[in-house]
This record gives structure tokens, C-alpha cells and sequence, in this order.
């Protein structure tokens, strides 16, 4: 085997590992299990002798090691050490040689008799960038932690965090408001993972919106700017509603920004993500998604299209709306062996893609009319000049008011983005 083909095989393998750890991270763990779940993990990850997860409590400005391998519990300042200076910077610190470092701290070694050779540790940032804590890891499988291990290790710290933030957030709320607000607190912390607005992406405009049918549901979208400058772009619909297709739809979000995190292509992140929904999902139960990378550069967006359409590409320059449809079958539907080459759309000046799901086509009327294609396009073709987020209301507005008395009957998501004209 070549050294570039070991080189994609281990990055393989290591997505996958990941992705099988997001997947338990997603269980309904209380917060003491999950803190081991995520020791276990980054330990198995990265080949690690021991693990220690040291939660951050706000109120305290400490650092609480509440689970470690052999370790009391116990209390320190949140500046104090290795671990306060990666709470306090938030910054990765790999520490190749620890008795060589000043800022490492004997007595634990002393305390335990254990010894302490190399040590990985980095800050546990939740969603809405908030101190979660600090995971540390010691004593690398055969020798130190190298920058490999530095780029696994963010991904898998970043999936951790937000499993710690969410359980917290899961128990704080459920002690306040109990049962009878169960699913009340799910539509809060699905809601509170989607993104509040577009990343800003030179001589592009964007917005997005859910909204749910029920408490909770099964859309979702995101976007995510590269650090080349491109633009991730994700909307999908899992199929059902509730909390189940609820948990679908985080499981494949947090599956793509895994697999970008890791520098997958747009291919591998399709790919691998429908297989793992393959092996997660019943057989009943399938994800439509549109997974697409906006180049702000070139002015294209390359995109699959696994079950979702129709997808619009309105053209400034003549009013004419241009429709695609699936280019593929949905997420979770069976194994993806072989995958085609990602279609593209080239967006002109004052030129703008919609992202639409269902919920807004098929909207019905009290005359079991739906909104339909038309609908779209006439507030396309009106409105495409405003700012997007102003028309991603606009189109809201006029499903609610072409709908009249009838009742939501499915979630409802809308993703614009227009490249700005000039």
C-alpha cells in the first residue's frame, strides 16, 4: 500500500470512529455517563492511557473533576495549571514532555503514583460558545501525541462538547419544569443548535429558518464557512415528526460538520454519512438532504442532492426560475457504494438559490390547494432584491396567509442564498 493511500485509509477509519462516537453521544445519557462516554471515546480515539474531563462551573470560576481514571474529585481555580490556561485561552496545548513543562503540576502524579509522560488538552466549547470545560489526556499509546492527533482531537473534543452542553442543558431545564415540559425543553435545545444567521461570505447574502410542525421536528439546516473561505450548506428533512426524526436530523448535522472538521470532501461527507444513517436508522425511516459547498471565488455551488427537491436557482438577469430535482436517494435509504459526480449551479450576479423543503410546497389552502412551485416563484420573482432574511419572511408570511384557517400540517425550512449583484 502507498503512503497516500495508508494516508486516506487511516482518515477513513478515523471518520468512521468518530462518527460511531457521535452516535453514542447522541444517547439520552445522564451527565455522569456521558462524562465517561466521552473519556472512553477520546481515550479509544487517540490511543490514550488515561482521560480526565474537568467540568467548568461558571458560578465558581473553577474547574471540577468530576470523572477521572484514579483520580478523587476535586476543586481548583479555573487559572490554575495546564488546564486553567486551556480554559482560559481555549487553545489546544500538547504537552510532548510534562517534568520538562513549568506549568505541569506534580502532586497529582505524587498523590497517585502514577506517571505522567505527555499530555493533550483542550478546551470543550459548547454551540453557543460558551466554557463547557477542558478534556486532558495522558500518556499517548507508544509515544507522544503529534498534529494528527491535535486535528482528530478537535473534532472529537468539538462532538463532546456539545453531547456535555446538551445533557446539561437537558437536566438544568428538566429539574426546573419536569415531565409535562419534556418536549418543550427538545424544541429548545434543537432549536438553539441551528445557526442564528448565515456566516458572512463576501458578495453573498443568506438566511435560514425552521419552523415546526409540532414542538419538535425533523427539518434542519446549517451553515458552516470553511476555512478557504467556502461555504458549507445543509438542509434536510427527516422523515416524520417529534423527537424522533428530531434526533435524526441533529445526528446528520453533527455527522457533516464532523466529517469538515476532518477535511473530508463533499463526497466522503455524503457518503459516509449516509452509511452511518444506514446503520442507525430503521428501515422506514430515511433523510432527504441537500449537502452542498457555496465558492465564492468560482461562484458555483457544487451539491448532492440525496431525495431533496425541487431545488430553485432563480436567474436575475432574465426572471426565469431554473428547478432541480433529487440527485440522488435519500439519506439512510440503502448503502452508497458508488456516488456521481457532484452536479453545480453557477450563480451570477444578483443571482439566487432556494433551499425549500416540502412543508412550504405542499402547504394546502382550504380548498386543498397547495402553495406549490408557483407560489415560490411568484415571491421569488417579487422580492429577490430585499435582504434575505427579510424574504425568507416574505415567503413565510405568504404560505401562513395563502393557507388561511388550515393548520401546519409538516415542517417547514427555507435556506436563500444570493450572490449579490455588482
Amino acid at each position: 500500500m502507498t503512503t497516500a493511500a495508508r494516508r486516506q485509509q487511516l482518515k477513513t477509519e478515523t471518520l468512521e470512529q468518530i462518527l460511531e462516537v457521535t452516535k453514542k453521544l447522541a444517547a439520552p445519557y445522564d451527565l455522569s455517563h456521558m462524562l465517561t462516554e466521552v473519556i472512553d471515546a477520546a481515550r479509544q480515539v487517540l490511543r490514550a492511557d488515561r482521560g480526565t474531563v474537568y467540568m467548568y462551573d461558571e458560578e465558581t470560576d473553577e474547574l471540577l473533576l468530576t470523572v477521572a481514571t484514579g483520580l478523587d474529585p476535586i476543586r481548583f481555580p479555573a487559572t490554575r495549571g495546564i488546564a486553567g490556561q486551556c480554559a482560559k485561552t481555549r487553545q489546544i496545548i500538547n504537552v510532548p514532555d510534562c517534568y520538562a513543562d513549568d506549568r505541569f503540576d506534580p502532586s497529582f502524579d505524587k498523590k497517585t503514583g502514577y506517571r505522567t509522560r505527555c499530555m493533550l488538552t483542550l478546551p470543550l466549547i459548547g454551540y453557543d460558545d460558551s466554557l463547557i470545560g477542558v478534556l486532558q489526556l495522558l500518556n499517548k499509546e507508544g509515544g507522544v501525541f503529534n498534529d494528527n492527533d491535535e486535528r482528530v482531537a478537535a473534532a472529537l473534543a468539538a462532538q463532546c462538547a456539545v453531547a456535555l452542553h446538551r445533557v446539561s442543558l437537558t437536566q438544568e431545564l428538566m429539574n426546573r419544569e419536569r415531565i409535562n415540559q419534556e418536549i418543550s425543553v427538545a424544541r429548545e435545545i434543537q432549536m438553539s443548535a441551528l445557526p442564528k444567521r448565515m456566516p458572512a461570505v463576501e458578495g453573498y447574502d443568506g438566511a435560514g429558518k425552521f419552523r415546526p410542525a409540532d414542538e419538535t421536528g425533523g427539518d434542519l439546516f446549517d451553515f458552516v464557512r470553511l476555512e478557504d473561505g467556502r461555504l458549507f450548506l445543509l438542509m434536510g428533512d427527516a422523515t416524520g415528526h417529534g423527537i424522533g426524526p428530531a434526533l435524526s436530523a441533529t445526528q446528520v448535522r453533527a455527522m457533516m460538520r464532523l466529517g469538515l472538521r476532518l477535511g473530508a470532501s463533499l463526497d466522503e461527507i455524503y457518503a459516509h454519512g449516509n452509511n452511518q444513517l444506514v446503520d442507525d436508522l430503521p428501515d422506514d425511516r430515511f433523510v432527504t438532504a441537500f449537502v452542498g459547498i457555496l465558492n465564492p471565488r468560482t461562484h458555483d455551488v457544487r451539491f448532492h442532492a440525496g431525495g431533496q427537491g425541487p431545488l430553485l436557482h432563480f436567474r436575475a438577469a432574465t426572471g426565469e426560475c431554473v428547478w432541480y430535482g433529487a440527485t440522488t436517494f435519500p439519506m439512510g435509504a440503502m448503502y452508497q457504494t458508488s456516488l456521481k459526480t457532484a452536479q453545480r449551479i453557477e450563480l451570477d450576479p444578483g443571482d439566487l438559490l432556494a433551499l425549500i423543503s416540502d412543508g412550504v410546497y405542499e402547504y394546502e389552502n382550504d380548498s386543498g390547494e397547495q402553495f406549490g412551485e408557483d407560489g415560490v416563484a411568484d415571491v421569488i420573482r417579487q422580492h429577490h432584491e430585499k435582504p434575505m432574511t427579510d424574504l425568507v419572511e416574505i415567503l413565510l408570511r405568504s404560505v401562513r396567509e395563502f393557507g388561511g384557517q388550515v393548520t401546519q400540517a409538516d415542517d417547514i425550512t427555507v435556506v436563500l442564498i444570493r450572490r449579490l449583484p455588482g
